[in-house]
């Protein structure tokens, strides 16, 4: 059963209190990385050894460029975390508003307009009648 004008705007109500209840929220992704440093003395070049890592960062894009941010300790990996999905729910939500409005927008009836003054003398014909070329 479609939803009715009413049901739509309350539901873009209730989307809107969502959004301003966000928390802190940033784009990017959370990552662990590995590798082998550059030291060749380093264990990590010793055959049967592990590489470095996981080595924590966020990642994201600004201004067109990718940004690596580096996590050093656990509470900085959960709070970027909580602030990368914080930003997922605003996308998911924004998705859901811009839907919510497109859907009441379809369904909001054409208002007749009055026109103005100014708009009623730019409709009426000039009695001038134009110069033949």
């Amino acid at each position: 059963m479609p939803l009715s004008l009413s049901d739509l705007a309350e539901r873009r109500g209730a989307i809107a209190q969502q959004i301003a209840h966000l928390g802190d929220l940033r784009p990017g992704c959370v990552t662990g990385t590995s590798g082998r440093c550059g030291k060749p003395g380093c264990r990590c070049h010793q055959p049967g050894e592990s590489p470095h890592g996981p080595n924590f960062r966020l990642t994201y894009k600004a201004d067109g460029k990718t940004i690596s941010e580096s996590l050093p300790t656990p509470s900085a990996i959960r709070k970027a975390e909580r602030e990368v999905a914080e930003f997922r729910r605003f996308q998911e939500l924004s998705r859901e508003f811009v839907e919510t409005n497109t859907a009441i927008c379809r369904l909001r009836p054409l208002e007749e307009e009055t026109p103005n003054q100014q708009e009623k003398k730019r409709w009426k014909r000039s009695g001038r009648r134009s110069r033949g070329k």
